[in-house]
Order: C-alpha cells, then sequence, then structure tokens
C-alpha cells in the first residue's frame, strides 16, 4: 500500500525522527555505565568486524566524511580507545585499530546496545519493527550520501 500524498495522514515525519534522534543520543551519552560516545561506540562496532578498517572505510561505514572520521579518531585515540598506523602498502592511508581499553569498551557497547534496542522495541511486534526498519533504510536510499557532499556539508 503506497501513501498518497493527498490522502496521507500528516504525520510530521521531520519534526518526530529529529527529535527522537536528539532524545536518543542525549540518554545514551548521559549512562553512567557508558564510558564511550555514542559515535565512538559506532566505531568500536566497525573495528569489532573489521579491525584495522582503513579510515575511508570506517568513516563511509559510519556516514563520515574525512573531516568527521578523523576527529572521531582522534578523540577515540586520545580516549585509548583505538590506535591510528598508517597503512604498510601506502603510506598515505590509515589504518585504524582496536586497543585492549577499546575491546573492552566494545564489549561493553554491545551490551548497552542490546539494552536500548529492547527498549526501542518494547510494545511493538517484530513485523512492525520490520516495517520501521524498512522505512529508514529507504530514508538512505532516497537521500544519499552524494547529495550531502554535492551541497558541501560534510558532518
Amino acid at each position: 500500500m503506497r501513501n498518497n500524498g493527498a490522502t496521507a495522514r500528516h504525520h510530521r515525519l521531520i519534526y518526530l525522527l529529529s527529535v527522537a534522534h536528539r532524545r536518543l543520543q542525549r540518554w545514551m551519552a548521559a549512562r553512567p555505565e557508558s564510558e564511550v560516545t555514542p559515535a565512538q561506540a559506532g566505531l568500536l562496532f566497525i573495528l569489532g568486524k573489521q579491525d584495522g578498517a582503513l579510515m575511508g572505510e570506517a568513516g563511509a561505514a559510519l556516514d563520515l566524511g574525512p573531516a568527521g572520521i578523523s576527529g572521531l579518531v582522534d578523540r577515540s585515540a586520545a580516549a585509548r580507545l583505538v590506535e591510528r598506523r598508517a597503512d604498510r602498502e601506502d603510506g598515505r592511508a590509515f589504518r585504524i585499530w582496536l586497543t585492549p581499553k577499546g575491546r573492552t569498551a566494545l564489549a561493553q557497547a554491545k551490551t548497552g546496545a542490546a539494552e536500548i534496542n529492547a527498549a526501542l522495541t518494547e510494545g511493538f511486534t517484530a513485523a512492525e519493527i520490520d516495517i520501521v526498519a524498512r522505512w529508514l533504510t529507504s530514508i538512505q536510499d532516497k537521500f544519499p550520501r552524494s547529495s550531502d557532499e554535492q551541497n558541501g556539508a560534510d558532518q
């Protein structure tokens, strides 16, 4: 069933999505057991799957441009969660590696993410969550990152 503009119910989706994002980010950052920011947790998840990822690969996976991933890696390295090392084959490229502290933080972040996902899905059926996930994924397809870069927005 497709949404017909004139007959579709007005849900204020932009507003609801924006507020939900801000509240979730603030709530996650304020958790006392959280030793990492949500952005750092995202980087740790990427490295948990592919330790030694290139900076550009990690940035693409997190939907960050060069400046964004560089700053995130800098902050994560300062917190001793990751190490940045020159690539052996291309001295201009850098790879990111988890530290022992980063591995511990990753395990904690996985536990925290499971708890948050349980809270987010509470009261909804699996089928409803599948629809929400499909809708959120469709936003990435409808508004690809390349259009951000053409407009000079590099977050």
